[in-house]
């Protein structure tokens, strides 16, 4: 395999893991190597047991629980920039998915129908009956799974740059993640993706397994549109105008939840209790840490829905 291919591929498998692309590649750096030194310091961490597996988790401010889902090749760091908003008026619960950050692999299969059943099992733990949750990329395939499979634990659900389906993603990408493996470790080395993985984990020597579990896992041709009428909880869908997945899947996503299917109606009457955002000059790649990430998502999260009607703001001009 030529090293070219290896970084097409290495790009590719970061666009769907959710790790910084080459076209903001300084930018996403920054972020990745400054994110350490930049969280706030948790309230509580520590490893949880759970289905064989011992997660990190660390707790960040009080309020209303927020369970926060970093993507693939990341950690709950990467949400660094985002966090101290975040964690302003909510609990914000950060969890390293298996075989991520502080989270060790383990010999489990990789899949996110099981670790969706694990975080619903870390809320529990953790001593909370229902959160709202947001995951990014990958750890919004994990979000979803945990609403479809244990919706009694989740209140609302932001999904950010998530699909329900592997043909979401532009076609051309797709032989080139069914090719991540073991085999692009050595190249990987010199990246933001590698040092912050061995930084931190209890098992650095296990990154060439890490890809070779995320290589098989992303050539499963997984499909979950049969799931998506199952979400009952208000859900909100976010990405980046230049995002990894086709325009097209966005919006039948939106249409599945029951959004975008009629005019709201001058009294809203039609308005569906699901969102859809689409942050403008952000990608796949970028939108983790977009400021805009916060400014759309809090409010939903924290359940505003009333906004002014066009008699209130001429009323209040008169």
């Amino acid at each position: 395999m030529s090293k070219t291919l290896i970084f097409a591929i290495l790009a590719s498998a970061a666009a769907l893991l959710g790790c910084p692309g080459t076209t903001n590649a300084e930018e996403a750096k920054t972020v990745m190597t400054t994110e350490a030194s930049a969280l706030p310091k948790p309230g509580k961490s520590g490893l949880l047991p759970i289905n064989g597996q011992d997660y990190y988790y660390a707790i960040y401010g009080k309020g209303e629980p927020l369970l926060l889902l970093h993507g693939g090749l990341g950690t709950t760091d990467m949400f660094a920039p985002l966090l101290p908003k975040l964690a302003e008026n909510r609990t914000v619960i950060g969890v390293d998915l298996q075989g991520h950050g502080r989270t060790a692999l383990g010999e489990r299969p990789f899949g996110l129908e099981a670790m969706g059943d694990d975080m619903a099992a870390i809320v529990e733990a953790l001593g909370y009956d229902k959160v709202d949750v947001m995951g990014y990329s990958l750890g919004g395939g994990v979000a979803f799974r945990m609403a479809i499979q244990n919706p009694e634990a989740v209140r609302r659900l932001v999904l950010v740059s998530t699909g329900y389906a592997a043909d979401g993603f532009y076609a051309e990408m797709r032989g080139q993640q069914a090719q991540v493996s073991a085999a692009a470790a050595d190249f990987m080395k010199d990246t933001p993706m590698y040092k912050s993985y061995v930084a931190v984990a209890p098992r650095p020597h296990d990154f060439p397994k890490l890809l070779d579990a995320l290589g098989n896992f992303m050539r499963q041709n997984r499909d979950y549109s049969a799931d998506v009428a199952k979400l009952k909880m208000p859900v909100m869908l976010v990405y980046g105008d230049s995002d990894m997945y086709k325009p097209e899947h966005v919006i039948k996503f939106y249409q599945m939840l029951g959004g975008g299917l009629k005019d709201a109606g001058w009294t809203r009457e039609n308005l569906s209790q699901n969102r859809l955002a689409i942050l403008p000059n952000r990608t796949h790649y970028d939108v983790f840490f977009a400021p805009e990430l916060t400014a759309a998502a809090l409010p939903f999260l924290n359940g505003e829905i009333k906004v002014k009607t066009w008699d209130e703001v001429v009323s209040e001009t008169e």
